[in-house]
């Protein structure tokens, strides 16, 4: 059974339940109580960090989208859209123990190549990684911080 820890994210408070095979986070987008995983305290800390820190409204938030790639149904974790309704944000969330390598990276990047949005992130609630992209140039950048969802 997964023990919540602290991460490097403001705390926030979560409605937690305790039913028969396990602990249950309320999932305020979706309106369900999800099995808590390390994955899934990393993403609704990340979803309210988007929400409360970076004012990004929730009806522009989707979680777990589907996607197809290569033949292959895949999930994206979350995705972030601007006022008129198109993609600008891809959020790729693993469990705290799980280090952020390149494979993270690659796997992020694949999922872009259907959404094509401008900001990558990548984080395991305790490293977190903003990337800006450039299809103009053909490049991308890291930043420190993320910008407020106004300045995407």
């Amino acid at each position: 059974m997964f023990k919540p820890i602290p991460l490097n994210l403001p705390p926030y408070p979560f409605k937690i339940t305790l039913k028969d095979n396990g602990h249950y986070i309320f999932d305020e987008i979706r309106k369900k109580h999800l099995f808590l995983t390390p994955e899934e305290w990393v993403r609704q800390h990340f979803i309210k960090f988007l929400i409360n820190q970076k004012k990004a409204p929730a009806a522009l938030i989707r979680i777990e989208g589907g996607l197809k790639l290569n033949q292959t149904s895949k999930r994206s974790d979350i995705l972030i859209y601007n006022n008129s309704g198109e993609k600008i944000m891809l959020i790729e969330c693993k469990a705290p123990h799980v280090n952020i390598t390149q494979a993270t990276f690659d796997q992020a990047g694949r999922y872009n190549i259907i959404h094509k949005v401008k900001w990558l992130v990548v984080t395991n609630g305790l490293d977190h990684y903003f990337a800006k992209i450039d299809y103009q140039q053909h490049t991308f950048s890291f930043v420190e911080e993320l910008p407020d969802f106004e300045e995407l």
